[in-house]
């Protein structure tokens, strides 16, 4: 008996393999052991195909069977088939006309728009005028061409004579035509030229407005805000209503800072005069003789707490006021400023074991010299405060580099992740301690920096020191 028929695995080239239900394909397929690789695979009950072909008789199973030839798939062919949507970037969208011409006029300032704008107008309406005389050119030469009378002819000569005229009146409106075109356009291209320049000056012109509130913006300060306003003249249009609109946001705002000034006015008398009575009431009771050990350590510690409550009011106002429009402006050197910061934090540093190495030069700013004394200060007293116990030391530079003033103060101390640094900027945020450990100040004193250094239209940036520690460098505008 015949073993039972198997179907091919893979198709003759050129030829679709026939479809076999997965069902039938389980019953019809072999199930096999778990062989080793080396061994002979035999499929019970028929002998080795060859040549690609299945059947045929079953062999003794005494006679061992050769080793059956591998059956090789069909090498591809056709273009390869997409499983999903091809990856992205394999297709670049070609931009259309339109989207280039509306990314060139999106790099054009309003002032060159509008210029182009009044141009394309002007051109329109000259090609739309030259029509219309190039057709009423033909219109009055044959309005005004002279007619012939031809009855002293004969038919024959009146045709041909007409039709020589007929020619003639022709000919004199294609030359009318053609020199009017030419010149014409020659015209066109010389007054298009003018109407640019025209229509960039009133261009200019009806932009003026807007250039008087930018300036008008520009100018603006806590200081000046009270007096400063655009008071646009003219007719009321729409320029005119949005200037009174911004004459009234400024109303706005002034009103507004000036209830802030106020506010830290009186806050700060408010929140001073109370702990320095308590600052006052204590050392009296501390000074007495008769006071026990018990009331003289609680009155030390009211002390501590009294002193770290008016640092950190010192720290708030003077963080609201930097964070204003600076009100005194004048010419400050900062090696002045950064040698008066060192002179009043060096016996902090000896007394914290800290070595201060400096480097300072000469480099002249405009600002307010005491927040910028305070800037150098806190930068500094950070240093000192957050430093290694043991030989601790910092570094203090100052001047110009490349054109541009540059305060740097590095220090050694404690790792500091990169993406904490960031956050040291915010008010009272601590490396690993946010509002929870207050001992070594109120977390306000990077913040104050920055506050200040933005108030001066500088910037403040900050990276982790190899080895531990911090590198907080100060650009400023130089004079």
């Amino acid at each position: 008996m015949s073993a039972p028929e198997e179907r091919p695995a893979f198709a003759p080239p050129g030829e679709r393999p026939e479809f076999v239900p997965p069902d039938e394909r389980r019953r019809a397929a072999p199930t096999h052991p778990m062989i080793s690789p080396h061994s002979k695979r035999e499929e019970p009950g028929s002998h080795p195909v060859e040549g690609g072909e299945a059947g045929g008789a079953a062999a003794p199973p005494t006679q061992p069977s050769p080793s059956p030839r591998p059956v090789q798939p069909p090498p591809p062919s056709g273009p390869p088939a997409w499983d999903g949507p091809p990856p992205v970037g394999a297709l670049p969208l070609k931009p259309s006309l339109v989207d280039r011409v509306r990314k060139i006029s999106d790099r054009l300032s309003i002032r060159w728009r509008l210029t182009l704008t009044y141009a394309v107008l002007f051109f329109m309406a000259g090609a739309l005028l030259l029509f219309v005389m190039y057709m009423m050119v033909a219109w009055a030469i044959d309005s005004a061409w002279p007619g012939l009378n031809l009855s002293s002819f004969s038919p024959d000569d009146a045709l041909e004579i007409e039709r020589q005229w007929t020619w003639h009146q022709h000919l004199a409106v294609s030359e009318a035509r053609q020199a009017l075109l030419t010149r014409s356009l020659l015209a066109l291209l010389g007054v298009g030229i003018l109407a640019i320049v025209i229509g960039y000056v009133v261009a200019d012109r009806a932009l003026k407005p807007v250039q008087k509130m930018t300036a008008t913006a520009r100018k603006l300060s806590s200081s000046t805000l009270a007096h400063e306003r655009i008071d646009l003249k003219g007719p009321d249009d729409e320029l005119k209503e949005l200037a009174d609109t911004f004459d009234a946001m400024l109303t706005r705002l002034d009103v507004a800072f000036d209830t802030q000034r106020r506010f830290v006015a009186n806050a700060s008398h408010e929140l001073r005069t109370p702990l320095t009575i308590n600052r006052t009431v204590l050392e009296i009771a501390l000074g007495d003789p008769e006071a026990s050990e018990d009331l003289k350590a609680l009155g030390r510690t009211l002390l501590e707490v009294n002193a770290r409550n008016e640092r950190l009011i010192e720290g708030l106002l003077l963080l609201a006021r930097s964070e204003r429009a600076l009100s005194v402006r004048k010419p400050v050197d900062v090696k002045d400023v950064a040698e008066t910061a060192l002179e009043q934090l060096a016996p902090r540093a000896e007394e914290a074991g800290v070595t201060v190495a400096t480097e300072i030069g000469s480099a002249e700013t405009v600002g307010d010299p005491v927040l910028l004394e305070r800037c150098v200060s806190n930068l500094v007293e950070n240093a000192i405060k957050y430093n290694v116990p043991e030989s601790g030391r910092i570094w203090v530079r100052a001047g110009m580099v490349e054109g541009v003033l540059i305060v740097q103060v590095a220090n050694t101390g404690p790792h500091v992740p990169a993406y904490e640094v960031s956050s040291l900027f915010e008010p009272f945020r601590r490396l690993n301690a946010d509002r929870i450990d207050s001992a070594k100040g109120s977390g306000l004193g990077l913040s104050i920096v920055r506050a200040v250094v933005r108030a001066h239209g500088g910037d403040v940036t900050a990276v982790p020191r190899d080895g531990g520690g911090l590198v907080v460098t100060v650009r400023l505008q130089p004079r």
